[in-house]
């Protein structure tokens, strides 16, 4: 390997004006965000990969013995400036993007990866690693010191370091191109979301909307410039909200047609070509790096094992998901022909006419329930009224801490002793320049060796109501709440000595677990009682409502099911193929792989087409987006462990802090999920609680 070129440091001057080239002063080591610019991403990057790599030659040309202290510690202490911007900068381009930033993002992805490639294809270093694992039963460590040894020696192995020279400049080059294309496919999917905003021309066609909706539609029209007209927004899935209530078939049809067509129609971000170039090329690396394709590469270093092992699990849900939705789509046109509408069920009924069969069923509808879901409710009366209860720990919401965009909110956590535990920023409206879906980050990780608690982010996209309005959720919205809260409190809880076992650096197919936990308070009678409350009057949710609500959570479970599975054997259909086998026709492929599964069902499109699927394509969730139904089988028998123990309490409660949120990735997965249930996983409960184990 040719010996590294690092660059000099920025001088003095340059390190009192960068925010990021100290220590934040503030509570948490809490970013600086008042101080922060554009312009200080690049110099922070420039000066971090720098710093980073000057401790990298120091650990890896210590003339010394290699030693857990002079070479793992020592790696585990490096690089802190570089972690300090990637955390702050990787979730403002997310979450607060501009221009300036995804020029930044652009330029450095693939700078960032080869940086990465310096540090575990450095020969001396590897060396220096190779020896202490081989060493390892001598050593003496503790157990999660010696997970982290062994956790190094994986990473450095996987990242290339035993590939010839040859292969390992090869490996590079893939690594900086699929950096670079991970970034122009996101940016790409967030400019084409913005881009499709459908435009209706008249209040008539907005039939089934409520006013306040109109009134949202008519001003953000108004600020796109099309004043006199109403707009509707997409969402980044392929499902969009409004489609549960317009009455208007053509304009339904007109919003899922452009919600389809993201990204594969020609335009300027169209991501076909992106898409086929990044799968040969993750193919490419897998094959290098020894394994049949790309997905057994990844599933091998995740609690699955391997691709057969999730092969298996799908194989048991996409059948049973198919007939239930076949069953939904009868009952729902049965409706359209009693009412002579002379069409066939087609996808952008689906919302609407779900929404009658669950008003036959269960004699409500969606929009009964949003006046008990206010935001300040769900947040502080469920959320954090769970957690409470739970863990004892408690919130205060502060405002003299500096934020990166006008709503974000902050908020002080307490342990149950009272003392400081972590902080929690919310940001829950949607904006553009903010990426769809929601998701969670940390600013700061904790750490036991660096003496760091968590600084967590929570990110929605909830439709900012206009001025003066209430924020009324759906219950989607409200179960996202609760969803996300799950990730922060890994994070919160986390509870151990080194930063890569931080909160939720766990294999990807379990960081869905603690968050699917959470999730199932959103609908514990306890909870819902305690958050679901009229935003006018203060008055619960009537028990009437509340049982049907409550009654109703196996409705339309089929077509929820099976449209995240399609997106699912997307995933794994892109990531399982060798090089030469990446076609260059996208719809074809997506055809032809919903067919061989016996998933080509119409009227249920993918959650995701490939063309604006973030989570495969650029949102590190490449041959993982199983997860989520992975994560579910384990969190349907959790479910059944607590409703045994009691259900909200503060035992159980601490029983899975104990036994899984305090650990972070510092104990293999599975074994946490044994220890706090006490058997191993079974997928018969997630059938049950889907309602995909009935007829109908």
């Amino acid at each position: 390997m040719a010996a590294l070129i690092i660059p000099k440091m920025a001088g003095a001057d340059t390190a009192r004006e960068n925010p990021f080239f100290t220590e934040s002063t503030l509570p948490f080591h809490y970013p600086p965000f008042d101080k922060i610019t554009d312009a200080d991403y690049a110099p922070a990057f420039e000066r971090g990969m720098a710093e980073h790599l000057r401790e990298v030659e120091s650990i890896a040309g210590n003339p010394g013995k290699p030693t857990f202290d002079n070479t793992i510690v020592a790696l585990e202490k490096s690089g802190r400036l570089l972690e300090r911007v990637a955390d702050v900068f990787d979730d403002m381009a997310d979450a607060n993007t501009d221009d300036a930033i995804d020029s930044v993002q652009t330029e450095m992805a693939p700078r960032r990866a080869a940086h990465d490639d310096d540090v575990h294809m450095n020969p001396r270093l590897f060396e220096r690693v190779r020896e202490l694992y081989e060493e390892r039963s001598s050593l003496r460590l503790d157990a999660e010191s010696l997970r982290l040894l062994e956790r190094y020696y994986d990473d450095f192995v996987r990242a290339g370091a035993r590939l010839s020279d040859a292969d390992k400049e090869k490996l590079k080059r893939i690594n900086a191109e699929i950096a670079g294309l991970e970034t122009t496919f996101s940016q790409n999917a967030l400019k084409e979301k913005n881009a499709s905003t459908v435009y209706a021309g008249s209040r008539s066609e907005l039939a089934g909307l409520s006013e306040a909706e109109i009134a949202a539609a008519a001003d953000l029209a108004k600020s796109d410039g099309h004043d006199g007209r109403f707009a509707i927004p997409m969402d980044n899935t392929t499902g969009q909200p409004k489609l549960a209530s317009l009455q208007d078939r053509a304009l339904r049809e007109r919003i899922m047609q452009v919600s389809l067509a993201r990204g594969s129609h020609g335009g300027p971000y169209d991501n076909q070509a992106t898409v086929v170039r990044l799968a040969r090329l993750r193919a490419e690396k897998g094959v290098l790096l020894g394994y049949d394709n790309f997905a057994a590469y990844v599933v091998a270093d995740q609690t699955a094992h391997t691709v057969g092992a999730v092969n298996d699990l799908l194989a048991q849900l996409v059948a049973p998901a198919v007939a239930k939705s076949r069953s939904e789509a009868a009952q729902m046109q049965a409706i359209i022909d009693r009412e002579h509408g002379g069409f066939q069920l087609a996808s952008w009924d689906w919302e609407l006419y779900s929404e009658q069969v669950r008003k036959e069923r269960y004699a409500f509808d969606e929009s009964q329930l949003r006046p008990y879901f206010e935001l300040n409710h769900v947040l502080f009366d469920g959320v954090f009224y769970a957690a409470n209860k739970l863990y004892g720990v408690t919130f205060k919401e502060v405002h003299d801490f500096p934020v990166y965009q006008p709503d974000v909110r902050v908020f002080e956590v307490f342990d149950s002793d009272g003392k400081p535990l972590a902080m929690l920023l919310e940001d829950f409206y949607a904006r553009p320049s903010k990426k769809g879906g929601a998701w969670m980050n940390e600013f700061v990780h904790q750490s036991g060796l660096l003496g760091e608690l968590a600084v967590v982010g929570n990110h929605h996209n909830i439709p900012k109501p206009p001025a003066g309005q209430p924020t009324l959720l759906t219950f989607d919205e409200v179960a996202t709440l609760f969803h996300e809260f799950g990730h922060g409190l890994h994070g919160m809880f986390s509870h151990v000595r080194y930063p890569y076992f931080a909160g939720t650096r766990v294999p990807t197919d379990f960081v869905e677990y603690p968050s699917q936990v959470n999730e199932m308070w959103a609908a514990f009678p306890d909870v819902v009682r305690n958050y679901a409350k009229d935003y006018k009057t203060g008055a619960p949710m009537p028990q009437e409502l509340l049982d049907k609500m409550l009654a109703a959570q196996k409705f339309n479970q089929g077509f929820a099911t099976l449209e995240y599975l399609k997106a699912t054997l997307l995933d794994e259909a892109w990531h399982t193929l060798r090089p030469e086998q990446v076609p260059d026709n996208v719809p074809e492929f997506e055809a032809a792989t919903f067919g061989k599964y016996g998933a080509s069902f119409a009227p249920v499109p993918p959650r995701y087409r490939s063309t604006y699927f973030s989570h495969a394509f650029s949102g590190g969730y490449e041959a993982n987006y199983y997860s989520y139904i992975w994560a579910d089988v384990l969190v349907a028998d959790s479910i059944e462990w607590f409703k045994a123990h009691g259900g909200l309490n503060r035992a159980s409660g601490q029983h899975f802090r104990n036994t899984v949120l305090s650990h972070g990735g510092s104990v293999d997965s599975m074994d946490l999920f044994r220890e706090f249930t006490g058997a191993g996983p079974d997928v018969a409960p997630l059938l049950r609680r889907r309602g995909l184990d009935e007829a109908n």
